[in-house]
């Protein structure tokens, strides 16, 4: 498989799986990785940290074992140069509770970095997360979200 189809999977993995519950699958995307939201001035490194947050932010419904949320990931840009790679996407997440009729619930960017492995795989080296709109969060997360103030 060719390094940007191994990439844009990676990236597709992800919807997959937090849409899917697998919050440990998740980590392990980031197992040698950290998750950054700059906007919070957050990090989260390693499976653990990046588990830990996803476990207290992510509301997961047990007659499912999913969020009831599909992460649509859209306009995906690769750049591979080497043994690493860039890439930028934007995200839009779904989402349809007993309560909550289907909606977009938030959307945003992605801003990733990728390195290859000895191994000849691609791992994520960070990932971070830029949120643009944020509509109804409550179902979905487990705080109120509340998005920094634009600068000026």
């Amino acid at each position: 498989m060719d390094a940007y189809r191994a990439i844009e999977n990676l990236i597709y993995r992800y919807a997959e799986r937090i849409d899917a519950g697998d919050l440990e699958g998740v980590a392990e995307l980031f197992r040698h990785a950290a998750i950054v939201a700059p906007a919070h001035d957050s990090r989260q490194e390693g499976y653990d940290e990046v588990l830990a947050m996803y476990r207290a932010s992510c509301r997961i419904y047990p007659e499912t074992g999913t969020p009831r949320t599909r992460h649509v990931t859209t306009n995906v840009v690769i750049e591979v140069e080497g043994d690493s790679a860039i890439s930028r996407s934007t995200f839009t997440v779904f989402q349809a509770t007993e309560s909550l009729p289907l909606q977009a619930i938030i959307c945003g960017r992605y801003a990733d970095t990728f390195r290859l492995r000895p191994d000849g795989q691609w791992e994520f080296s960070e990932r971070a997360m830029q949120v643009d709109m944020v509509g109804d969060c409550s179902a979905h997360l487990l705080y109120d979200y509340q998005q920094p103030a634009k600068g000026v």
